[in-house]
Formats: structure tokens, C-alpha cells, sequence
């Protein structure tokens, strides 16, 4: 059965449903994640990627990337943290990465319960139930990972180091947290023949990408300081969705 959306909620399905994707700027986004949120909620969700484990897995043996994880069951009644559990990928989808499992640091509770990520959830999963409707829907098994890229010193840090990819997902949603003393990072959407059809720089908290992992591939450029001698980071939250088997 169809659930009632929004309006903006509404225009934003049919985007990802006709285009793949669909970008949404800070100013679009603030209704969707901020409502009944205090800005105490912002101000902790934000200040949680101070404190991200070490990425111990890069096979480029690149020490730039930080993380945590957390897996969750979603339903159109309830959002439930599942056990923490590895993250996997298989070689098709992270050439790099693939083919094992990574124990990341788990979410911190209170970010898991964070109404910023609630609203979030909630958002995502109103338009992927909708995008996909009939032959997708709730539950979804939802990953939803912090990552904090650092370029220091001078040296580039790589948001996407397995390069152009699919996630291996339903649906992809990756929000920007944060951005520090940095440059580029553009996230660029590919089709299926890998022609780039449209790039977009997230610069704002909030600002916003939708995808179709199924239909598009993304990649996003390195990042560099801007003032070289100093250090810069790119904070974002990544939200994958997939079907849930259990």
C-alpha cells in the first residue's frame, strides 16, 4: 500500500524515480531533518564525529579515513538498532575494500537515538518506500555509517578511494555534516555506461544526495586544504538501504 508524503517529500521520489538520483540543498533539507529537533540535537549529532575510530582497513594503506557503524531494521512503525554487527562488501561493488568483514566502531547510543538521524530515517524511508513501491519496501535493513576524510599537511584525502562505484545497495542517501579547511570533494554521478551526468559539491550542513544505486554509479574527488599548512577534514553521514531478509 502507498503511504501519504508531504509535498517536498513527494517532488523528491519522483526525481530519484525519473532521474536516478536527486540533490537537495541545506535550506531544502532543514524541514526534513531538524523538525521537533532542539538545536542541542544538532550540535551533539555534529560534534560526534570528533570522536570516530581509525579506519584500520584501507588496503592503500591510507591512514586519512575515520568511522563509525551501526545497523538498523526499519519498518513504517518502528526504527530498531540492530546487534552490532561487520560491515561487507564484496570485491564487485569495493575493489578495494571487498571480500571482508570490517568491525568498525559501533554509533554511540545517544547519536543512534539522535533526533536528527530519526528525522532522517524516517525521511529516507518515506521516499525509498515510495520510489520503490511495489516491488520494494519496508522492512529495510538501513547501515548507516559516520566517515570523517582527513587531508593533512598538504596530503590528499580520498572520500571515495575504490573510485567510481555502486554500493551494492537499494538506496543511497549521504548527507554533509561538516567541512573543515577544504577543497573539492565534488560527488559525481556516473551512468551505466560511466558517462558523468551531473556533479554536485556538498559545501553546507545538510546538503544533501539521493541515489538509486541500482541505476547510478557516484564518485566523489579527493579533497585538499585549503590553507596547506594546516589540516582539513570533510565530515559526512552515509544512510544505505537494502531489503531486510530476516
Amino acid at each position: 500500500m502507498r503511504i501519504d508524503l508531504p509535498t517536498p517529500l513527494i517532488a523528491l521520489a519522483r526525481e530519484v524515480c525519473e532521474a536516478g538520483f536527486a540533490f537537495r540543498p541545506s535550506k531544502n533539507m532543514e524541514t526534513l531533518a531538524l523538525a521537533s529537533a532542539e538545536p542541542a540535537d544538532w550540535q551533539s549529532f555534529a560534534a560526534s564525529w570528533d570522536h570516530l575510530g581509525l579506519d584500520l582497513y584501507m588496503a592503500d594503506g591510507g591512514r586519512y579515513r575515520r568511522r563509525r557503524f551501526a545497523a538498523f531494521r526499519l519498518t513504517r512503525d518502528d526504527i530498531e538498532r540492530k546487534p552490532h554487527q561487520p560491515h561487507y562488501q564484496s570485491r564487485d561493488y569495493n575493489p578495494l575494500n571487498g571480500d571482508i568483514e570490517r568491525w568498525f566502531e559501533p554509533v554511540l547510543p545517544e547519536i543512534a537515538k539522535n533526533a536528527i538521524l530519526l528525522n532522517l530515517l524516517n525521511a529516507c524511508q518515506h521516499i525509498f518506500d515510495r520510489v520503490g513501491y511495489p516491488t520494494r519496501g519496508a522492512p529495510w535493513h538501513t547501515e548507516k555509517h559516520q566517515f570523517r576524510i582527513e587531508t593533512l599537511k598538504g596530503t590528499a584525502g580520498l572520500p571515495t578511494p575504490e573510485g567510481m562505484h555502486r554500493d551494492g545497495v537499494d538506496w543511497v542517501c549521504v548527507v554533509l555534516v561538516k567541512r573543515e579547511n577544504v577543497e573539492s570533494g565534488t560527488t559525481k554521478i556516473f551512468d551505466s555506461i560511466r558517462n558523468v551526468t551531473s556533479g554536485f559539491t556538498l559545501t553546507e550542513p545538510l546538503d544533501t544526495i539521493f541515489l538509486d544505486d541500482s541505476r547510478v554509479l557516484h564518485g566523489v574527488t579527493p579533497i585538499a586544504p585549503l590553507a596547506s599548512a594546516e589540516n582539513g577534514y570533510r565530515d559526512v553521514l552515509v544512510l544505505t538501504f537494502r531489503s531486510d531478509e530476516k
